[in-house]
């Protein structure tokens, strides 16, 4: 579905059709906004919202920004196949986003909380919007199980615990045998690990598109292969240029909301404001499962191997999802083979009786805020709005962010 927008002085353009602005777009709807969303692609939900890991997992809350992390970065950057890679070439960026992520590490215990709280309270929001729209997305509500292959690592996250717990998080620990009990599948034995029951997992493209349709059912108009070619800040709104079907066109907003994933860094300073969102390349891959003895060999619980940065999702009785890796190379899309092959190796040694012969790979941009805490606020100007830079959390925190925004948006409104 695509149309040419049709601006008047009671619309609000979303920018961003993933699952930030489609979930924002309907929330703004929800408080009597009218809403016309733009993205540069033909469907909603085709770049970082097509193919993540598939958890919503207030148990991977823990933000980045610790020691522990620029340690193993620094240990891994001539690995090829690193959980985390960072590409050493010169980018005034790149540097200066970890100079931030620094400068971030005092904030950790907070932050870690903060996004916990946020991850538990968008749960209810996401799925009461599934059930009110009638959206299918291959929801599994068996839990999140994080195994661990050594003692410091199961010590750490028996500290991250402390504070997951704090945030409100009941994440409780389970042995060996626990972990086999809980997922059956599993071909080799874990030290330890924690077991989150109320985390669960499902299709992020699903849901979007599925979300998208129903902004469109409720009067929204969803703007497709259209791209944003400028914004300007008005005394009576925001003036937006794009780039659509009928060629150039340009036109007044009351305001606009930002959910540019890694393109609202440019977005922003369009419009006066910073940003300073970094795109951190994750990878995933799709297993279909042809077969009786492929079905029955996969998981069904969602997975978090904290050695490797893997989890999985079984996205119904056809398709295993497995997803990890960071990558820091700045804004680029290729899909490398050499960042795949963990995966397939994984998912062989792990589960070795599931078929690897049907692999869909992927690749996607996350946006990344060097605090790792997604900027839910108004700009400097009236009228603007940000929610966006979600990093890896973005399917998990997606949903309260878009109700934030949309509270945010009607308290401008009323003059509160």
């Amino acid at each position: 579905m695509s149309q040419t927008a049709e601006t008047s002085s009671s619309r609000t353009a979303v920018i961003g059709a993933g699952i930030t602005g489609i979930t924002t777009a309907y929330q703004l709807q929800e408080i009597g906004e009218n809403v016309v969303v733009f993205d540069r692609h033909p469907y909603a939900a085709m770049e970082t919202s097509y193919a993540n890991g598939g958890q919503l997992s207030a148990s991977n809350a823990e933000v980045w920004n610790q020691a522990g992390t620029v340690v193993k970065g620094l240990k891994w950057m001539l690995r090829r196949d690193a959980p985390l890679l960072v590409n050493p070439g010169p980018s005034w960026h790149k540097y200066s986003w970890f100079a931030e992520f620094l400068a971030a590490l005092p904030s950790y215990r907070d932050n870690t909380i903060a996004t916990t709280r946020l991850a538990i309270a968008a749960r209810r929001h996401l799925l009461d919007m599934a059930d009110r729209e009638g959206i299918d997305f291959a929801l599994e509500q068996r839990g999140i199980l994080h195994i661990y292959r050594d003692v410091p690592a199961l010590t750490h996250a028996t500290r991250v615990n402390a504070l997951l717990r704090e945030g409100g998080l009941d994440r409780r620990p389970v042995d060996a045998d626990e972990i086999q009990a809980l997922e059956p599948a599993l071909q080799q034995r874990f030290l330890g690990g924690f077991y989150t029951p109320s985390d669960f997992t499902g299709d992020i493209h699903l849901y979007t598109t599925g979300l998208a349709q129903a902004v469109a059912r409720r009067g929204g108009q969803l703007c497709f292969e259209t791209v944003i070619t400028g914004l300007k800040p008005r005394r009576d709104g925001v003036e937006l240029r794009w780039r659509g079907a009928v060629g150039e066109e340009e036109g007044r907003f009351d305001r606009v909301v930002v959910c540019g994933g890694v393109g609202s860094r440019w977005l922003a300073s369009q419009l006066g404001d910073r940003v300073n969102v970094y795109p951190v390349k994750g990878y995933s891959i799709t297993v279909n499962l042809p077969d009786a003895e492929s079905q029955q060999a996969a998981p069904w619980v969602s997975l978090l191997d904290d050695a490797t940065k893997i989890v999985t999702s079984r996205l119904g009785v056809g398709r295993f999802r497995i997803a990890g890796t960071a990558e820091y190379n700045g804004e680029n899309r290729d899909i490398r083979a050499d960042r795949i092959a963990p995966l397939i190796r994984w998912c062989r040694t792990l589960f070795p009786g599931v078929s690897v012969e049907s692999v869909v790979p992927w690749a996607g941009l996350r946006p990344m805020m060097p605090d790792m805490m997604p900027r839910v606020q108004p700009g400097g100007r009236a009228g603007v709005y940000y929610n966006t830079g979600h990093g890896h959390l973005g399917w998990t925190l997606s949903a309260m962010t878009a109700w934030m925004t949309a509270q945010l948006v009607a308290a401008h409104r009323e003059g509160r």
